[in-house]
């Protein structure tokens, strides 16, 4: 048990690893519901009884999707088994897997022991791991609901790290970072404990003040670390970076700037040198064209004779060619037989030699070659010379060129015979082959030799002639190569001394050109010098600061998202200084903005919609650079703008969650690497996203995968992924928090103010705003362009190598860039000037702006009063327009902005009226008074605290006056509290010095209006408000009333009234319409007339929306945007299901393509779940009866039927019709009105309607047209009175005297006097009948009526509005301060330490259960004393009341310390005490009761006392009726005990009623003869005169008095008395209804009683006078 992001899925798969466990867990997808979750399991146990893994199950309370599931866990945890999760035939094959495992344990196979045997083995197998969260009341809920958690677990607790833990995690990972020295690195990771801590002490202050919750875990802390480790690296790269680029730019400056002087004199030296060059190279080239002349001649004779050589040398060559040719036909056989001959070895001679006769071939070939080598050819011979050892030397010598013509001629006869060749001897001896060979050879060649022979000697001498020619040629060009060599070399000098005049001249020309390149460079980059050494210098000391301003970066990215602008900028102001005081480098105007944000993307950013403002450009880093995703809290949308508009050349994907295929959607995009944005999400996370929001990236074969429920992406880093809300509030548990980055987007007040200066501007001056708009652009792409340019600079710089001026190009670049830089500067500053001068005309609207902005802050706070009170910026944008287009125009800017001011005030408190309840248009009224005083400065804030709260603490020690009964305690506090208010101080003195004149003020009707004393005559009409709550809380409201009407005007009190027409106008196809609903309210016959006004009776559905009844709606919406028609949802509240499917409806809405006809009308009551989109962007209407007599009176002239001059002119009877309309209409609007004074006015709030009124008025038109025209008033009056009071208003009436107190009403306004001429219906006068002809004229006189009716309307006592006023005015403010943030005193007991304490101390009080034995039998039961039998009922009723008590006060104490289960009634219990509330447990069992806790407790230990008393000393003489349970049974009992003492039928018998005011229950020591005493009656709407001895007029401010003791007097056939009393109902409560119980008696109502009195009846039934056995105190 842990907070999301405190290790606990971390540490469970470590241990599981350690322990040699697998670890098993659920993959949620799409869909996944029960039959996939028991697939997973069935899974496990496979895994865990089959094949016998050792397996850890991970269950996480975030894969809960269907409560189910946790069912499945109970039954696993419980036995190990989950019921019906294998089927029969799974079961079967589980059986048949299990049998060898049972067989190797010697088991037998039966079904049950197999089966058995495989629960048993997953049992020894499976560790369950749960890792829950105790954030909300899922975890409590479900340990209530399933008791294996607890009992089956073992619960290891995470909590939060200690500061120690925090510590010692930071230094560890910090300890590779260098961070400068040892110290500064102790004190970072001391910081990141602060930091932590600091940010969970904000979070707790964020919830009590602003009801935000955010949540910090051991994962923030961690990610806290690595982003700032990764920041700090990135960020020291990134200056070290421009640092290098700026210092080596300066240094190829500084390097230029130093050779300049020395090229000057280089360049100074060189021209003489050059000068005497350039003549010796002039003589040179004289020399060189006179010799080259002479070499000329020589060359062409030479050339000449070269040619007669070349064609000698030709013919030479083509004589040896031709002796080559023959030469080469000899060759191949000679070279046959040589190669044959090289084959010869010892072995083949001594072969041949061997023979002592050799064959014939063999002999014919040693005879050859004994011829050829002038031997004998003979064998003798041949053997001889075979056993030569130079035999085969002497073959290979041979002179083959020389052989004699004798020896040709004598080989001839071998040569020629036929069987003379190698291979015919080689068939014989293959070592002859080679010499015959050889022989054939010899003769071939021979015989060419002797053809080549002429052939030689003609070549030999055509190659002595050659010789001769070409010895001649040699001597000639040897002559020429000396000519030459000496021109070559005449030529050398002369390269050589044009290349040196060339070097001189180019090294002139370079050195001149560097001069003007460094002039160049110099002079355009002078001011960049100065300004690069300054933005180096910043760098290096922005360098040694990044340890503390990344630091704090960091903090702020991981950290402070969810905060709004003020807790954000406390937070940082504190780690900064913190940071100063650990020595930590930190800059002092430390900001995130400053560390991270360039001003270029962040002029970027605001072109794509992101609002100017601070907060929202750290909203801006928190989005791009934040580690985790972002989501961002965007009630106004302008998060969603600003990111469709920067990311839409991204090609954005736009989705909800909603949707069917967004998954689709997403996997596409993660593919190809769009971004997605994701609207509207709530405040649960779809699982499948948790891979994306974790962003589990991995990389398999070379490819970066995620994985997306069953399958892998291919994940393309350029994916980005937005999540966005328009919840205003939402609570993320730290499961969420942990996995995105909350940013808190909400609209901020100076972000808004420029919004509406720009709107206002651009209706005023659209010339100004286009150019304004112009600029804004223009400049960011000139700023960007100059950064460009910059940065191009620096990079020419840092990449020449060398000296710079040799790179033409670079110089030509940075010169070019320089001058374009110069353009686009001069350019910048012109726009600068032209900005400038147009912000300061753009100031002279600012006003406009920051007065709109309060206006629109004012109305998004009443989301917080009611869910349906939701208006979008895009609305009130519009609104602000059409406001500025309607306002009269002035040439004079400060009129015109108060004329756009007043209309747009009043145009936007209709607006906002309209669709507001009746009770909260006057604090809206008020609110927007007070929120533009105080942004004006005329409404202080300690005054305005005081007057929501009453003041804080102890006031200053002044005691009450003793004299000044009047001064309540509470009001002498306040007062007293109120002194210590700067402009209030000695009020409490003044008070107590003077209190008889401030009595005045007290005692007045109207003590607002009263002048106070002095010197309290100065104050504003604000600061009386402080005094009215004071002295006055019942009158603060109509102070307000007046406070706003002398603040504001009396427009800004008199709510519109409710206009359809208008409503509809102001509507679109698009735009819907809203009737939200309250009791009693029904739109429906309004809406239908309507429509039959717009020609639309028979194109209106209406469907009423409940359980299956979306898909016919969908339909019916779907026909009518293409066919125009009406469309009514009703009760879109019992649709919560639906709700969001009809929001992706409306969104859909096209303009283009819905028919102009169509509208989609809505009725709901106010519903949480209500789709906000659709509310913000609808028309919203509320059609409740106005509040106050004036304006429901108004209400009822300005609507049908009155307003329609058929029905107001055509009567018969037109005077009578008038006079008796304003009496329905009085009459109406009164039991409307009388509904606020509470059970005073109505026993049961009833919901009476305006078609009452209208039904009525056609029935008295109807009446009046049927009567005869002589026929007296008074007969049809009849039957309209019954028809009202029966039917039209009386048939909602269930309460018999509520049902007494209508009919009562009616004879007051629908009765034959009310035509008179002087009729009026209150005692002052000022309610009377008027004598007007037209109904314009009615509306005159309605208007003159007062604003706040006086209780006398009413028939009530000017009391009954003390409490009525007093609970609106506190109903008010506790309305308005909890639109406050909430201030935090800090310190005090803690929940669970003031229930325990409160507890203790009931329970110590609670008395032991009465013995009713004992009672029984000291008060038997007797026939003749039903009082027994009462007192045992009391008893046994206290009884069950005071076990029940005793009991679960003694459980909620061992609850509170976790000895047993917080179960849901203990924790009711508890719950209740701490909120000084009854619990409903005990409140089962008690007797109904008004009263808070600890006044409770006192009335029921009083109530036991009275109890004891009777046991303990006998029947008392006076009973006290407010402490018995059931007073019922007692009065029965009374009854009973008369009938029996007189034997008569109980039936006959009734009471007497004899208020005995003399006497007193203290002083009474005997009980009457008959009947009894009751006292203990309270009296509410009168009081009782002991002089008079009857009722009495309150007095005032005296709203309940005791009720003298009264004899119950039994009579018998009593006939009851006709005048002179008040039958005065007699009830428990204060609240006066109640239910008929079992025993056929009222819960709350007791009795009539007869009280005396000298009035009418109606009077005291108008005054609702009753009386009560208990108040509420």
């Amino acid at each position: 048990v842990g907070v999301g992001g405190s290790g606990k899925q971390s540490l469970t798969r470590i241990a599981s690893f350690m322990a040699g466990f697998k670890c098993f867990s659920i993959e949620l997808k799409r869909g996944y519901g029960s039959p996939e979750f028991r697939d997973d399991l069935k899974s496990l146990y496979i895994q865990a009884g089959i094949q016998g893994t050792p397996t850890v199950f991970l269950f996480t309370d975030t894969q809960i999707v269907n409560e189910g599931f946790i069912e499945d866990i109970n039954n696993l945890l419980n036995s190990g088994e989950v019921p019906g999760l294998f089927a029969a035939d799974e079961k079967e094959r589980m059986m048949s897997d299990i049998r060898p495992y049972c067989e190797k344990l010697g088991l037998p196979g039966t079904k049950d022991v197999l089966y058995s045997t495989f629960i048993n083995r997953v049992r020894d197998n499976l560790h369950i791991i749960l890792c829950m969260s105790p954030v909300g009341e899922a975890f409590r809920s479900r340990c209530r609901q399933f008791p294996s958690l607890i009992n089956c677990c073992t619960i290891d607790w995470y909590m939060e790290w200690p500061a120690e833990a925090l510590n010692s995690v930071s230094q560890r990972f910090l300890a590779s970072v260098n961070l400068g020295t040892e110290d500064v690195g102790k004190a970072v990771a001391a910081m990141c404990v602060d930091i932590h801590i600091s940010v969970g002490d904000a979070s707790d202050r964020f919830f009590q003040e602003l009801r935000r919750k955010f949540y910090t875990t051991p994962k923030s802390y961690l990610d806290l670390i690595n982003l700032y480790m990764s920041l700090l690296q990135e960020k020291r790269d990134e200056l070290g970076t421009a640092r290098d680029r700026l210092l080596n730019g300066l240094m190829k400056l500084d390097e230029t700037n130093s050779v300049v002087d020395s090229m000057k004199t280089e360049l100074g030296l060189l021209q003489p040198i050059l000068e005497q060059k350039s003549a010796a190279t002039a003589e040179l080239l004289i020399q060189v064209a006179k010799d080259k002349a002479d070499a000329a001649i020589v060359e062409e004779n030479v050339t000449k004779e070269e040619a007669v050589v070349i064609e000698q040398a030709k013919a030479t060559e083509a004589i040896a060619a031709d002796a080559k040719a023959d030469l080469d036909e000899a060759m191949p056989a000679l070279d046959a037989a040589v190669n044959s001959l090289n084959s010869l070895n010892k072995g083949d001679i001594t072969e041949v030699k061997g023979f002592p006769k050799p064959p014939p071939l063999v002999q014919m070939t040693m005879e050859a070659v004994c011829i050829l080598l002038g031997e004998k050819p003979d064998w003798d011979t041949a053997k001889k010379v075979l056993s030569d050892a130079n035999f085969m030397r002497r073959l290979f010598d041979f002179d083959k060129d020389n052989i004699s013509e004798k020896t040709i001629k004598a080989l001839k006869k071998y040569v020629e015979d036929p069987n003379y060749t190698p291979e015919a001897v080689q068939r014989q001896s293959n070592a002859a082959k080679s010499l015959c060979m050889w022989s054939r050879a010899m003769d071939v060649y021979s015989k060419i030799a002797k053809v080549v022979e002429p052939k030689r000697l003609v070549l030999q001498n055509a190659e002595s002639e050659l010789a001769e020619t070409m010895a001649a040629l040699k001597s000639k060009q040897d002559q020429l190569k000396a000519v030459k060599d000496r021109v070559a070399d005449l030529e050398r000098r002369l390269a050589q001394a044009m290349t040196d005049q060339k070097e001189l001249a180019d090294t002139a020309e370079l050195t001149e050109k560097r001069l003007g390149r460094a002039e160049k460079l110099t002079n355009g980059l002078a001011d960049e010098q100065v300004r690069w050494k300054d933005t180096a210098d910043e760098l290096g000391h922005q360098t040694d600061l990044l340890v503390g301003d990344v630091f704090l970066s960091a903090a702020c990215i991981s950290y402070f998202g969810a905060f709004t602008g003020t807790y954000r900028d406390e937070l940082v102001a504190k780690w900064v200084a913190r940071c100063k005081e650990l020595d930590i480098p930190v800059s002092d105007d430390c900001t995130l903005r400053g560390t991270l944000a360039s001003p270029v993307e962040v002029r970027e950013w605001n072109i794509w919609g992101l609002p100017t403002d601070n907060v929202s450009v750290d909203n801006g880093i928190l989005v791009t650079r934040g580690k985790r995703w972002p989501l961002m809290i965007d009630p106004q949308n302008q998060a969603n703008s600003w990111v469709k508009a920067m990311e839409m050349k991204n090609a954005l994907k736009v989705i909800k969650l909603t949707d069917g295929n967004y998954l689709r959607t997403l996997e596409s995009s993660i593919r190809i690497g769009n971004p997605v944005l994701v609207e509207d999400i709530g405040e649960a996370l779809d699982p499948a996203l948790e891979p994306i929001l974790q962003k589990a990236i991995f990389v398999q074969n070379g490819r970066t995968l995620i994985r997306l429920g069953d399958s892998d992406v291919d994940y393309d880093p350029n994916f980005k992924f937005y999540l966005t809300t328009k919840m205003p509030n939402p609570h993320y548990l730290p499961e969420v928090c942990i996995k995105v980055t909350i940013i808190n987007f909400t609209v901020t007040i100076k972000g808004l103010e420029d919004q509406l200066l720009g709107t206002v501007v651009m209706q005023e001056r659209s010339d100004l705003a286009e150019l304004k708009n112009q600029l804004v652009v223009s400049n960011a792409r000139m700023k960007k362009e100059l950064k460009e340019i910059e940065d191009k600079i620096l990079e020419v710089l840092s990449a020449s190598e060398g000296n710079i001026l040799e790179d033409e190009t670079a110089i030509t670049i940075i010169s070019d860039a320089k001058v374009v830089s110069n353009e686009i500067a001069k350019a910048q500053a012109a726009a600068d000037n032209t900005e400038k001068e147009i912000d300061e005309a753009r100031m002279a609207y600012k006003p406009s702006g920051e007065y709109t902005a309060v206006l629109f802050f004012t109305i998004s706070d009443l989301a917080n009063i009611e869910p349906m009170y939701q208006y979008s910026l895009t609305w009130f944008v519009s609104l602000f327009v059409s406001s500025i287009a309607a306002a009269t125009p002035s040439d004079d800017v400060p009129t015109r902005l108060e004329h756009i001011k007043d209309h747009f005030t009043y145009s936007l408190y209709c607006n906002i009226c309209r669709s507001l309840f009746e009770k909260d248009k006057l604090l809206f009224a008020f609110l927007l008074c007070s929120r533009i005083m105080g942004a004006q400065g005329k409404i202080d804030a300690s005054e305005w605290l005081f007057l929501l709260t009453g003041g804080l603490g102890v006031g200053v020690s002044v005691s009450k006056p003793a004299d000044a009964e009047w001064l309540t305690t509470k009001c002498w506090n306040e007062l007293t509290r109120l002194s210590k208010v700067k402009a209030f101080k000695g009020i409490a003195e003044h008070v107590k010095e003077s209190h008889g004149q401030w009595k005045v003020v007290y005692d007045s009707d109207s003590p607002h209006q009263q002048v106070f004393p002095e010197p309290w005559t100065k104050l504003d009409e604000f600061q009386k408000l402080l005094i009215m709550r004071c002295m006055r809380p019942d009158k603060v409201v109509p102070a307000i009333f007046e406070f706003v009407n002398a603040n504001m005007g009396v427009r800004f009190v008199t709510p519109p009234a409710f206009n359809l027409g208008k409503c509809y106008d102001d509507s679109a196809a698009v735009i819907p319409l809203i009737f939200v609903l309250s009791a009693g309210s029904d739109p429906m016959a309004g809406l239908l007339q309507f429509a039959e006004e717009k020609d639309m009776s028979m194109r209106i559905n209406n469907i009423s929306l409940g359980q299956g009844q979306g898909p016919k709606a969908a339909a019916m919406i779907k026909e009518g945007i293409s066919a125009g028609n009406w469309v009514v949802l009703q009760n879109c509240h019992l649709a919560p299901s639906w709700m969001p499917s009809l929001d992706k409806i409306c969104e859909e809405f096209d303009a283009e393509t819905a028919n102009a006809d169509f509208r989609l009308w809505m009725t709901s009551y106010p519903s949480p779940k209500f789709p906000v989109t659709i509310l913000q962007n609808s028309v919203k209407m509320t059609n409740e009866p106005p509040k106050g007599m004036r304006a429901n009176m108004m209400q009822s002239f300005l609507n049908d039927p009155v307003n329609d001059p058929d029905f107001f002119e055509g009567c018969s009877r037109p005077g009578e019709l008038k006079k008796l309309l304003v009496g329905l209409a009085f009459f109406h609007a009164f039991v409307q009105e009388r509904k606020k004074f509470g059970p005073l006015g109505w026993n049961i709030p009833y919901g009476f309607n305006d078609p009452d009124l209208k039904i009525s008025l056609r029935q008295l038109r109807m009446f009046l047209n049927e009567a005869r025209p002589d026929q007296d008033v008074a007969v049809p009056l009849k039957a309209l009175v019954y028809l009202v009071g029966e039917c039209n208003y009386g048939g909602r009436v269930t309460d018999d005297k509520d049902r007494r107190l209508m009919n009562n009403l009616l004879f007051n306004y629908i009765a034959e006097g009310v035509v008179s001429e002087t009729y009026s219906y209150s005692p002052s006068g000022v309610y009377v009948s008027p004598n007007c002809n037209t109904q314009a004229d009615f509306v005159e006189f309605i208007k003159t009526l007062p604003q706040v009716p006086a209780p006398e309307i009413f028939g009530l006592h000017e009391n009954a509005d003390i409490t009525c006023d007093q609970n609106e005015t506190y109903a008010m403010f506790e309305t308005v301060l909890s639109l406050q943030p909430r201030v935090n005193s800090g310190g005090g007991l803690s929940r669970e330490d003031v229930i325990e304490a409160s507890a203790k101390d009931i329970f110590e009080r609670c008395p032991p259960p009465f013995d009713i034995d004992q009672v029984h039998h000291q008060y038997p039961t007797d026939y003749n004393q039903s009082m027994n039998t009462v007192l045992t009922q009391e008893c046994i009723r206290y009884n069950a009341l005071i076990i029940v008590m005793r009991k679960s006060l003694q459980e909620s104490l061992k609850a509170l310390k976790g000895l047993v289960v917080m179960s849901p009634e203990l924790e009711g219990v508890t719950n209740s005490i701490f909120d000084n509330q009854v619990p409903d447990m005990w409140g089962s069992k008690a007797y109904p009761s008004l009263k808070p806790l600890s006044s409770w407790v006192i009335d029921l230990l009083e109530r036991i006392k009275f109890i004891n008393q009777w046991i303990d000393k006998g029947p008392p003489p006076v009973y006290w009726i407010s402490g018995l349970f059931f007073p019922q049974a007692f009065l029965t009992g009374t009854l009973q005990n008369y009938a029996r003492k007189y034997q008569i039928a109980i039936d006959t018998v009734m009471w007497n009623f004899n208020v005995e005011d003399k006497k007193t229950f203290a002083s009474q020591k005997t009980p009457p003869e008959d009947g009894c005493y009751v006292s203990g009656y309270f009296l509410e709407g009168a009081r009782w005169d002991f002089e008079k001895h009857q009722l009495a007029e309150s007095k005032p401010k005296e709203l309940y008095t005791d009720f003298p003791m009264m004899w119950l007097e039994p009579k018998q056939h009593r006939v009851a008395p006709t005048e002179g009393f008040y039958e005065c109902p007699a009830y428990k409560t204060l609240t006066r209804n109640g239910t008929l119980s079992t025993t056929g008696h009222s819960t709350n109502f007791v009795m009539y009683m007869e009280v005396p009195t000298d009035k009418s009846q109606s009077h005291w039934i108008n005054r609702s006078v009753a009386v009560f056995t208990a108040l509420m105190f």
